[in-house]
């Protein structure tokens, strides 16, 4: 089975990016190296394809009814805002985490995780309330790309026929893009850093990467693998679906509480959740900062020579010049200060539970 391609794909090939098979896409995971690009994020600005990702939209009057149901958080925002959510099933666990963008009245798009595209359009579509509210999977008919960096909006304010700076975080507006009508521009990101997200339509989405490139060239620019992509989102504490959250993790374990409303109407999961927070929680996703040695995804946390957990996400951090790592244990061990050892490869590493986030930009 071959490999899927964004409209990017010849601008990697010709930036020399190693590219690898990620869920079925033929993407970059790097190109001059994941520290020198992660390094220039947070100093200047990097150009990242995202065209992995999903995107579904629900058009109708009650298109915003239906989003509040399937959704934790409130979405009580105006038009041409976004809002971070979980999407959970009716266990309490979390189908996905995504960003919701209110672009009218009678329409939400919704952007969903690369590996749940399908999953969630047809969670969507089976559980959508409201029989006046069309759900549409348009994935196919998007590319994505995100500006990251405290210079992306200079950048790509020089590109579009919107005023940028107008756009507050969590933004979005519509507007051209280096010539290419239709796009939707957000203030979000995956990276810690400001900057945009932009949905452009796939058929004409090719010469918009070269021409942000050429319009940031006097910053610095340059794109952006995969890899440098997983270590940013780390340092800011983004959490990673499949790996620190899935359908078997609520968001109160995940500490995404603040995303869980449970002050609004009922909401797919509701009331496991009201019940798991009654109950108490059992567990907690914490920060760890990892002495001498870099964990990864499975190892055990231990306290006492007893396994207590595992971790879900880990590497050396490039700005805090830390080895970080993201894992599940008791509650007990939960609070910042606290020391527990995980078993890297048979070799026993000291960790201490950290306040979240590892990184917070400066600006």
């Amino acid at each position: 089975m071959s490999l899927r391609r964004t409209p990017f794909f010849e601008c990697h090939q010709a930036a020399s990016g190693r590219l690898i098979d990620f869920g079925g896409w033929e993407l970059p995971v790097q190109y001059t190296g994941i520290i020198e690009e992660h390094k220039q994020v947070r100093s200047s600005v990097g150009l990242f394809d995202v065209s992995h990702m999903g995107e579904v939209f629900l058009r109708g009057p009650s298109a915003l009814k239906a989003v509040r149901h399937l959704v934790t958080n409130n979405v009580d925002i105006p038009n041409g805002h976004a809002q971070y959510t979980a999407m959970c099933n009716h266990e309490g666990g979390i189908v996905d985490d995504l960003i919701v963008y209110r672009l009218a009245d009678d329409e939400v798009l919704i952007c969903v995780n690369a590996a749940n595209r399908d999953k969630d359009y047809n969670w969507i579509k089976d559980n959508n309330p409201c029989d006046d509210v069309e759900v549409v999977n348009e994935s196919d008919d998007w590319a994505q790309i995100a500006i990251q960096g405290r210079n992306a909006a200079t950048i790509l304010d020089t590109l579009t026929d919107q005023d940028l700076s107008a756009v507050a975080s969590f933004g979005v507006v519509r507007g051209t893009v280096a010539g290419v009508e239709g796009c939707i521009m957000a203030r979000t990101g995956y990276t810690g850093e400001d900057g945009f997200e932009v949905f452009i339509p796939a058929e004409n989405a090719a010469a918009v990467w070269p021409a942000i490139l050429d319009a940031g060239a006097s910053f610095g620019i340059q794109p952006i693998g995969l890899g440098a992509r997983d270590t940013l989102r780390l340092e800011a504490k983004l959490m990673l679906y499949g790996n620190d959250i899935n359908d078997d993790t609520s968001p109160l374990e995940a500490g995404l509480g603040w995303v869980t409303k449970f002050d609004k109407e009922d909401f797919i999961g509701k009331s496991a959740l009201e019940a798991q927070k009654e109950a108490g929680l059992t567990r907690r996703l914490v920060c760890l900062v990892v002495e001498k040695r870099i964990a990864r995804p499975h190892c055990p946390i231990m306290v006492d020579g007893e396994v207590v957990g595992e971790v879900t996400s880990g590497t050396k951090a490039p700005t805090v010049e830390a080895n970080i790592a993201l894992g599940y244990v008791p509650r007990r061990f939960a609070r910042p200060g606290n020391r527990v050892q995980i078993d890297i490869r048979g070799r026993i590493a000291e960790a201490e539970v950290v306040k979240p986030p590892f990184y917070k930009r400066p600006y």
